[in-house]
């Protein structure tokens, strides 16, 4: 008796040490466990910071294209709260005619935004050479080594698309 006393007492004391070791480990998150919208909007900006950083090398840049870049950076950077859609609650409150000229709205935003973009990036893109641009051309989303990862996987290293993808 004195043993399973025992042995409950130590597997207890064991429970109780990992549920607050996990406790300390768990990050913080937002609803369901997921990151809420400030850590994704960091980690997102971080991520595009170290792309920028990653293409600002491959380019090689002159002095005289240095301008040029900070020109094109400062005009794509991503603004904090950009793409800013209402919480679930709010949206679930709208009458649906709502929700759409809320979306329509969003959407005219977002091309006003692109459109911006695109002026600097032509901008940028006329200061660059010609092996420059080959550059820009294949690590920008879309090339052959830029876009969403997932697109990148189903082209393959080579940029190619799998035959089983292309049928």
């Amino acid at each position: 008796m004195k043993a399973l006393r025992t042995t409950l007492l130590i597997g207890f004391t064991v429970l109780g040490m990992a549920a607050a070791q996990a406790q300390d480990k768990a990050p913080a998150a937002g609803h369901h466990g997921m990151p809420d919208r400030a850590q994704m909007q960091a980690k997102m900006g971080d991520m595009f910071a170290k792309r920028q950083a990653r293409l600002h090398d491959l380019l090689k840049l002159t002095a005289q294209q240095e301008s040029a870049w900070a020109t094109y950076q400062a005009a794509i950077k991503p603004a904090a709260g950009d793409q800013a859609w209402p919480e679930h609650g709010a949206a679930a409150k709208m009458t649906a005619p709502e929700r759409m000229s809320k979306m329509i709205e969003h959407h005219k935003q977002r091309q006003a935004k692109m459109e911006a973009h695109l002026a600097a990036l032509n901008t940028f893109y006329g200061q660059l050479s010609t092996e420059q641009k080959a550059v820009f051309d294949d690590h920008t989303m879309g090339g052959a080594h830029g876009g969403h990862p997932m697109q990148r996987r189903a082209r393959g290293a080579t940029g190619e698309h799998h035959a089983d993808t292309a049928k």
